[in-house]
């Protein structure tokens, strides 16, 4: 399916292989406050040529499928030069999903039993470049990042390779902090924090914001 967007509205991919849930999304996500589905895929196979046809800011992806699954649809999306957000969206909530996902490139996990308004703000959020989590997934992911003392170690070392101004932006990151927010509490602009940001990202070698919570959780723990 594909649709004529402004350049005002978040074109939004989604890819479920329940046909009914792929039309239950499109309903509430097409045309609600400012988003517009551009298409839908089945499969993970199916998402780059889709991604070509449609440039979408979001992909909305499930994890399970038959033939590739959302795990493996991501990582292939972030090895673009230019890639989207992928936003998950599943039923399963285990650890070593949450994990898996956020360390494969997504920058949200959301179960698919959160409210449609919650699911609406969170494309918003990972197409401003914000990290979504579910509340529970947050207190999982907190409750086992680091916790192998290797992976801690590693974190650190890593944060370490920062400026001290670095340091402290990525730290407001992983306390889920916006830009605007961070520019707010620590007096820099906002230009200023997007290029520590970009700084961050560059440095450490991570794809998104979520990365860089993920790191900053391990380190301490």
């Amino acid at each position: 399916m594909a649709a004529v967007s402004s350049p005002d509205e978040i074109r939004v991919l989604v890819v479920d292989d329940d046909a009914l849930v792929r039309g239950a999304l499109t309903m509430m996500l097409d045309g609600a406050d400012g988003l517009r589905v551009v298409g839908e895929a089945a499969d993970g196979d199916e998402v780059p040529a889709l991604v070509d046809a449609h440039a979408p800011h979001v992909v909305l992806m499930d994890l399970r499928m038959s033939r590739v699954g959302g795990l493996a649809a991501t990582k292939r999306l972030r090895e673009r030069s230019d890639p989207p957000e992928v936003l998950v969206l599943t039923t399963f909530d285990s650890d070593e999903n949450v994990l898996h996902a956020l360390r494969a490139g997504a920058s949200g996990f959301l179960l698919k039993d959160t409210a449609p308004a919650q699911i609406v703000e969170a494309v918003h959020r990972v197409a401003a470049g914000d990290p979504m989590l579910s509340p529970t997934v947050t207190r999982r992911l907190m409750d086992r990042a680091g916790a192998d003392e290797t992976s801690r170690e590693r974190a650190r070392a890593a944060l370490r390779r920062l400026s001290e101004r670095e340091h402290d932006v990525a730290v407001a990151i992983a306390r889920g902090r916006s830009n605007a927010e961070i520019a707010s509490e620590a007096y820099m602009s906002l230009s200023t924090v997007k290029a520590h940001v970009s700084h961050v990202l560059a440095k450490l070698d991570l794809e998104n914001r979520t990365q860089i919570a993920l790191l900053v959780h391990d380190a301490e723990r």
